[in-house]
C-alpha cells in the first residue's frame, strides 16, 4: 500500500455529517452531569462504554437522547463543540459542517437560543484560534411530527442568520421523507440549503423522496443507493454528494466488517462519496480514525483516497475559491 499514516495525517479534510450531540464522550457526559446535577442511569464512564453495543439505529437513539440530558446551559453546548473542534485540529480536518438537534432540547425546556450560542461561540473561537471554518445545520427529528417540525422552524426563524442550514434526522424506518414534504417546502422558500438522511437503514426509495420531495443538495449516508441502478444514475448526474460514516454503518450492522463496506464500490459508480464521523463519542472514532480504518481494511489507494479528500471539498457549502485552494493542496501531495 502506497499509503502512510503521516501522509493521511496531512491530508485536508472535511467532515460533512457530523451530529454534535454525538460528540458527548463519556467523561463529559458525567462532568456535566456533575455540574448540573443530573442523575445518569450508569454508575461510572465505564458501565457507559459498556451500552455501546447497538443492535440497530433505535437502540442508538435511546442512549443518545438520554445523554443529551446533561446539556443544560450555554456553556455546556460551548464545552461540547469546542471539545470536538479540538478533535478536528488533530485530524487536520479543516471544515466541518456539523448538525444539532434543538428539538432535543427545548422538548427539556433549554431555549433556543442557549443551544445556539453556545455551538456558534466555540465555533467562533475555532476559526480565531484553528483556522478551522464550519457551517451550521439545524436538524429536524423524523420520529416526531411534521407539525412539530413547524413549531422549531418558527422558533428559529429570528436566528435564521446564524443557521446555514437544515437537515433531516434520527430514526429513518418508517419515517419517510415525504412526511416532511411540505416543512422543507418552506425551508426552501426561506432560502435555506437542505439535506436529509436517507439510504441508510432505510431503502433507496427514501434517497428518491430526499430528492424529488424535499429537494435536498445532500443525501446523509445513502450507502443503499448502489441498490438501485437507475438511482445511482441520477446522483451522478447531478452531483449530490453522499456523506458515507463506514464506522457508524457498522456498530448499527448496516454491515457485519469494514472490510464489506461499500465505500470503495461507491467511488468506483462514479458517486460523489465523502468520509464523516456521524456520532464518533458512540460509534468508536472520530473521522481521522474513519480515514486509517478505511485506508486499512479497503486497501484504499492514494488516488482514492485524494478522491474522498477532494469529494469533501466540492461537496461541502465552502465558496468555490476555497474550495480550489483546499484542492490544490490535495492533487500537490
Amino acid at each position: 500500500m502506497d499509503v502512510t499514516a503521516d501522509w493521511l495525517a496531512r491530508l485536508p479534510k472535511t467532515e460533512l455529517h457530523l451530529h454534535i450531540e454525538g460528540t458527548l464522550e463519556p467523561e463529559l457526559m458525567f462532568a456535566l452531569a456533575q455540574r448540573n446535577g443530573v442523575r445518569l442511569p450508569y454508575d461510572s464512564v465505564e458501565a457507559v462504554r459498556a451500552a455501546y453495543d447497538f443492535a440497530n439505529l433505535q437502540s442508538f437513539l435511546d442512549l443518545y437522547y438520554a445523554g443529551a440530558g446533561v446539556l443544560l446551559t450555554e456553556q455546556d453546548f460551548y464545552d461540547l463543540t469546542a471539545a470536538y473542534l479540538l478533535r478536528c485540529r488533530a485530524d487536520r480536518v479543516v471544515h466541518t459542517e456539523l448538525f444539532f438537534d434543538p428539538q432535543t432540547h427545548t422538548a427539556r425546556g433549554v431555549p433556543y437560543a442557549t443551544v445556539l450560542a453556545g455551538i456558534r461561540r466555540a465555533l467562533t473561537d475555532a476559526h480565531e484560534q484553528f483556522a478551522i471554518s464550519s457551517k451550521l445545520i439545524l436538524c429536524f427529528l423524523r420520529h416526531l411530527s411534521e407539525e412539530e417540525g413547524f413549531a422549531t422552524l418558527r422558533e428559529a426563524e429570528p436566528y435564521l442568520d446564524l443557521i446555514d442550514g437544515v437537515g433531516l434526522d434520527s430514526s429513518e424506518v418508517g419515517h419517510p421523507p415525504e412526511k416532511f414534504a411540505r416543512l422543507f417546502a418552506r425551508c426552501k422558500a426561506l432560502g435555506l440549503p437542505r439535506v436529509a438522511h436517507a439510504g441508510e437503514e432505510g431503502p433507496p426509495d427514501y434517497v428518491w423522496q430526499a430528492l424529488d420531495l424535499l429537494d435536498v443538495c445532500r443525501i446523509d449516508h445513502g450507502v443503499r443507493a448502489l441498490e438501485d441502478p437507475a438511482l445511482v444514475d441520477e446522483l451522478k448526474r447531478r452531483r449530490i454528494p453522499l456523506t458515507v460514516c463506514p464506522l457508524s454503518n457498522i456498530r448499527l450492522k448496516v454491515f457485519q466488517r469494514l472490510s464489506d463496506h461499500n465505500l470503495r464500490a461507491l467511488l468506483e459508480a462514479g458517486l460523489v462519496a465523502t468520509v464523516n464521523s456521524d456520532d464518533p463519542a458512540y460509534f468508536g472514532g472520530y473521522v481521522g480514525e474513519n480515514w486509517r480504518a478505511c485506508a486499512a481494511a479497503l486497501q484504499l489507494t492514494r488516488a482514492e483516497l485524494k478522491q474522498l479528500a477532494v469529494n469533501g471539498f466540492t461537496g461541502s457549502w465552502l465558496p468555490e475559491v476555497e474550495q480550489a485552494r483546499w484542492i490544490a493542496e490535495i492533487e500537490a501531495m
